[in-house]
This record gives C-alpha cells, structure tokens and sequence, in this order.
C-alpha cells in the first residue's frame, strides 16, 4: 500500500507550496473531493519508483475561534490520524513560533512518524535559519525551500527510505480472484451492499488482516468463482452495520481503488450525481480500472422521480458509455444479482487479447470507413496496430504524421475498437507511434554528374536574370 503524508503546521508556512511540488500539480490537487473535508487535498506523488498519497491540510495552532477555524483544525488532526508519516512544516524566516512547539507537542503524543521541515530557507543561510529549530526536540531538521523546489527530492528520498519500491500485495502472489473495490461517498449504501454481496450464495468467506490503512479484504467464493471484496470502510457483522457512522476515508478509497481490478461506484438515487461522485470516477478512469456503476436505494422512487434520474445519468455519464450502470436496492437486494454479470464482462474486457493481425485489419477497416483529418497539409496514415498492454486495454498505433491526430478521431478509433471486440465495463487506450525517417541526420551527397547539372541549371538561371 502507498504511504500517505500529511503536510502539517501554523498558517502560511508553505504547505500548499510543497504539496504542489510533491504532486507536480499547479492547482494543489490531484483528486479533490469539493464540500468533502472543506480544507484537506489528496494528491497523489512520486519519487523514483516510490509513490505515495500526500494530504494538504489548513493551518492549525493553540488557539482555534469557534466556528469554520474549529471545525479545520478538527479536519487537520484527522489528517495526521489518516497518516503514516507526518511534515511538521515551519517557517525559517520568521523563526521558531508558539504554535510550532504545540503543534510539534500535539504530534509527538500522537505517536506518529514526524519530519520536522524548515521552509522558506532561499536568500538565507540554511544552517541559521534551522539552528533554532532544534529546541523543538527533533533529532533531525531539514531545511528546503518549495517555491524553488529545493531540497523537495532529497527531503522525500529521506522520508521514504525504508518504504519498498514494491510494495508486498496483501493477497497472494497467485491470487486468482476478481479483486472488487465498492466506492462511493458516505451513506450511500456500501457497506450495505458489501453485506448483501457476501450473504448471497456464498461458499467460503473469511476476513483477512487489514492493511496498514485499515482497507479489509474479503475473499469469498460465488458459484464456482473466486471473488475478492475490498471495502474501503471495514466488513462488518450484518447485525453490526451502521450507514448512519459509516465512516468514510479519502486515502482508503484511494488505495481500494489501485488494489482493485474492477470498481463499483455506488450513487445515492435520491441525491443523484454530485461533484464528488464524478471526482471518484475520474480517479477510476486515471487509473484504468474497470468500472460498473450502481445506482442505490432506487426502490423508493416514485416512477415520475426515476425517470428523472434516469436522464441525469445518461446526460452526464455520457463519457463513460462502456460502463454498464444497475439500478439496485442494496437493502432489499433488487438487483444486487445482477452485478456479477457486469462484474464478470469488464473483468473480461480489461484483459482483452487480440493479435496485432486482427487489430490491423479492424484499423484497416476504421480508416477506409472515415479517414484522419488533414493536419499542415498532411493526411496521418496509420499503418498497423498491435496490443501494448491489458488492464485497461492499450492499442498501440503506428504510422507516419501522428502527432497532430485530434482527439475527436482518437474517440472515433476507441469507439470502432471497442465496438468490434466487444468491451464493456473497461476503459480503452490508445497510443500512436510514429515511423523513424530513415534518412535522419543523414546528408545528401550528390554524384559528380548531378553536381555538373547543378552548375548549369545555376549558370542558366543567372543568364535569364541578365536578359531580362
């Protein structure tokens, strides 16, 4: 599992900054959930072949006004709650602070892992500015400046030194199950769903340890088949479940979502789709999982109000066509069933084979039904394709003049190879390649005879100019 690092301390000490610089994103997000946490941001970063999710949190310190500062400072802790490791950052120009010595207090009861961080050292000497940050009582104090992106690397390299490149699965090398990963916002019915799913036919079911962020996975059998449940918010008893403290976890939906090969995202029928709901679906696409969609507590709909939602999800989900969307109750069971189906086909779409002879004839034929655009006077031409990958499904094409192909074609190809080989429930790729010019880099050396014509082409050209 990725680590996750939250970025800590009083107001204006440059946390935003560093978060920008550690997920290489100008707006300080990768995946936002708006209204959600109101001051937390998750991004997603990477050093090296280590990646990790970091959390930007608002300033905190010792004295919090009632109100919107109270209710940030509570959504800060939650974050250091959240962590594995913590960036206490201070500020080194304006010098040890009050609420640095709190915060740093707080954070050593917490009993987390803590860098102490000194930003904001460009135009001052390192070693001054950090020198009166020892009393904070940490053996170590590393000095940076984020705007500039000084000393980030190092910074990070340092904190994940004992983390894997590769991090151990929690399954089974050989695992052979679908892994499926329930997502959606709170009180949306996932942990409902999760208890309907495995009270169904089940075989075998047992409860694996968690993972360092508490992420359970249920492995379980269904007719025959090998499944595997990774419920973002724990698997409990069925007498024990809770919707109204289901507790809900950014990081750990994160996280479900890279362990997991198939997502079902699980939209509130009576609320409809929201802006957080489309923020998780765009995290599923970025990471090219399969994807089916249930939309929950659809039996207490009148038939005005379903055909209402009805046209909502097909007026903004129109981007993710391939996923096949259910209508369920998950607290009755209609149509939970009828998942598997869904479940079954995009698991096999995401792995999808075909041989680079058959993709060629099927870009054969896509090309001579509608052919690229002109681009600067030049048709592309596309020459043959072959698979570069599964998981989603990635088709590489290669050709002559590819790089000015628009996007509109690129979807017209996704929707000719999709259609043909029949994938639904997974996201499709495709990359170009374009063809080397084989005489790059290489000069034109001309024989003796094309030199002698070019000097008499030269002089009879000057012999016109003289005439006229």
């Amino acid at each position: 599992m990725k680590p996750v690092i939250a970025l800590v301390g009083r107001p204006n000490v440059g946390k935003s900054t560093l978060f920008n610089q550690l997920t290489k994103s100008r707006d300080a997000i990768v995946a936002e959930y708006a209204g959600l946490t109101r001051d937390r941001k998750y991004g997603e970063g990477r050093v090296g072949e280590k990646s990790f999710i970091a959390i930007d949190t608002a300033g905190i310190g010792q004295e919090v006004e009632p109100g919107v500062d109270q209710l940030m400072a509570k959504q800060s802790w939650l974050a250091v709650e959240e962590a594995d490791i913590v960036l206490l950052l201070v500020d080194g120009r304006a010098g040890l602070q009050a609420d640095d010595d709190f915060i740093a207090r707080r954070l050593r009861n917490a009993g987390k892992k803590v860098f102490l961080v000194v930003n904001k050292t460009d135009g001052v000497d390192p070693e001054v500015a950090r020198s009166e940050f020892f009393s904070l009582g940490f053996d170590e104090v590393h000095p940076i400046a984020a705007v500039h992106g000084r000393g980030v690397t190092q910074l990070i390299q340092h904190v994940l030194a004992d983390v894997p490149e590769q991090p151990a699965d929690v399954l089974p090398p050989d695992d052979d199950s679908i892994r499926i990963a329930i997502v959606g916002r709170p009180n949306v019915g996932k942990s409902t769903l999760v208890n309907r799913i495995l009270g169904e036919e089940r075989v075998v079911v047992s409860n694996l340890a968690g993972t360092t962020r508490d992420s359970i996975y249920v492995p379980y059998e269904r007719n025959g088949r090998k499944y595997t449940l990774i419920d973002t918010a724990g698997v409990r008893r069925r007498g024990r479940v809770d919707e109204a403290v289901e507790k809900f976890s950014v990081v750990k939906t994160l996280q479900a979502i890279d362990d997991a090969q198939v997502a079902i995202l699980v939209v509130d029928a009576h609320e409809g789709l929201v802006e957080q709901d489309l923020h998780l679906l765009g995290y599923v696409l970025e990471k090219g999982r399969a994807l089916v969609i249930a939309i929950n507590k659809w039996d207490n709909l009148d038939t005005y109000r379903k055909d209402l939602v009805r046209k909502e999800m097909d007026r903004r989900l129109g981007f993710v066509e391939f996923a096949k969307t259910h209508f369920i109750s998950a607290l009755h069971g209609t149509g939970v069933g009828d998942l598997y189906t869904s479940i079954e086909a995009a698991y096999k779409a995401a792995g999808a084979r075909l041989s680079s002879s058959r993709l060629t004839e099927i870009l054969a034929g896509a090309v001579q039904q509608h052919q690229p655009p002109v681009v600067r006077g030049h048709r592309p031409k596309l020459r043959y394709a072959h698979m570069g990958g599964t998981e989603p499904p990635l088709i590489v094409i290669h050709g002559n003049n590819l790089t000015q192909i628009p996007d509109d074609y690129t979807r017209y190809l996704e929707n000719v190879f999709r259609k043909v080989m029949r994938l639904e429930g997974s996201p499709l790729r495709i990359e170009y390649k374009g063809g080397e010019n084989p005489y790059a880099g290489r000069k034109n050396t001309l024989t003796p005879r094309q030199v002698a014509k070019k000097k008499r082409l030269v002089r009879h050209i000057k012999k016109q100019k003289r005439k006229d």
